[in-house]
């Protein structure tokens, strides 16, 4: 059966720590990663001068296997760049040997963001970066920068960046430098596997109304609990409206699964799923909804919103930060909002000054009713979401920002 072809994450799966990194954890989580990250660009190897000539093509570097952003968006580039006949060299960066090195030449292209890309040249053969363009892919949530982020600079020759959101941060860092890349999806659109609403369990006749969630991702910055709000407040318990929260990175953030569980307590209508899906399936699971909903707090770009609008769904979505680069009023449900102080518990989405977004709730549940209780404008509107994410998200800004790098390209390799 479907429902019997995942498991569910397990605490006791982990392996425990050592002694040496229970006693590093001991210490505060800022303070720690600031001295890790001026440790280990005091050590990582400078990139020279980009070479004179270049073969065609660029090495993807990251890692490539994670259920992250930053993991997803290297799979994209690696796959659009072959989708353009170019190679496309991968290297995880997870533990492990190292595979043969890129073509003399050829442009590293690091999904890393600035505060570990010096972690990250370290891991590689110092060999590796000499005599070669480097460019670090970044991508960050919040219209102003972490003090930590400078230490990236004398790493890479060029930055670029998945949304203009992004772009406009970090332009003060690197001036001229930082080029808008967004994520090329449409070159590489979402494949759904052949499942139905009924290989999801999910009831005939209801609207689905679905929220894809990372609890990794910042429990605050994707608010989860302003999406049981709204939802909440635009059907109450109404049978025929279903509301699914797709969660994963669970068993390493109990206290923010244990808040999603008590604020869905007493819901009939609200279902946490926390099985770990494969990507075609995720996207079937997409394909199955009626809505997908994000009422996040702040996007670098927004993965989930725009592989929905390729799948032609009906968007409901915060109408700032980087989604606004491929959605507008007319291919999606933008909600209002007030900028607020940025403040993460966790501390990783912080920065002097910044601010992000908070939703309005009201707004949110007045869209939800409208297309839940409107089928044919639901239907618009997803193939206007449709339309509207292919002409933003091709391959063409990939293909211009590699053919611009510094370097005659050549084939058959380097000089």
């Amino acid at each position: 059966m479907f429902l019997e072809r995942y498991r569910l994450p397990n605490d006791d799966e982990s392996a425990r720590p050592g002694l040496a990194h229970t006693l590093w954890r001991t210490l505060p989580r800022g303070p720690r990663r600031a001295a890790l990250a001026r440790l280990t660009a005091s050590l990582a190897p400078r990139p020279g001068p980009p070479p004179p000539s270049r073969p065609p093509g660029a090495a993807i570097i990251g890692e490539i296997g994670r259920a992250s952003g930053l993991g997803e968006g290297a799979r994209l580039m690696a796959a659009a760049l072959a989708q353009l006949g170019l190679p496309a060299p991968t290297l995880t960066l997870t533990p492990g040997g190292h595979p043969a090195p890129p073509p003399p030449g050829m442009p590293l292209i690091f999904h890393v963001n600035a505060p570990h890309i010096a972690a990250a040249l370290l891991r590689l053969p110092r060999a590796w970066v000499r005599g070669r363009a480097v460019i670090g892919y970044w991508a960050w949530e919040l219209p102003t920068l972490p003090p930590s982020w400078r230490l990236g600079v004398p790493f890479v020759h060029q930055v670029w960046v998945p949304s203009r959101f992004t772009q406009e941060a970090l332009a003060p860092l690197l001036p001229g430098r930082v080029h808008r890349v967004p994520h090329p999806l449409a070159a590489v659109p979402p494949r759904p596997a052949p499942l139905c609403r009924e290989d999801f369990g999910w009831p005939d006749g209801a609207v689905v109304v679905l929220a894809i969630i990372n609890l990794a991702s910042s429990f605050v910055r994707k608010n989860p609990l302003g999406a049981i709000a709204a939802f909440r407040a635009a059907f109450a318990n109404r049978a025929d409206r279903l509301l699914v929260l797709k969660l994963s990175g669970i068993a390493d953030f109990p206290a923010d699964f244990a808040k999603l569980r008590e604020a869905v307590a007493g819901c009939p209508n609200i279902r946490i799923d926390t099985r770990l899906l494969p990507g075609a399936d995720l996207h079937a699971m997409t394909s199955a909804a009626d809505i997908v909903l994000s009422l996040h707090r702040s996007e670098g770009f927004g993965l989930v919103p725009a592989q929905a609008m390729l799948l032609g769904r009906a968007v409901v979505a915060t109408g700032w930060s980087g989604n606004m680069d491929f959605m507008d009023s007319n291919s999606a449900a933008l909600i209002g909002y007030t900028l607020v102080p940025a403040r993460d518990p966790r501390g990783v989405f912080e920065a002097p000054g910044a601010v992000w977004a908070e939703p309005d709730i009201a707004d949110a549940a007045a869209a939800l009713r409208h297309l839940a209780n409107d089928p044919p404008a639901r239907h618009a509107l997803g193939q206007a979401a449709r339309l509207s994410a292919a002409r933003a998200l091709g391959a063409e800004a990939l293909a211009r920002a590699l053919a611009n790098l510094p370097g005659q390209i050549v084939t058959g390799g380097g000089s």
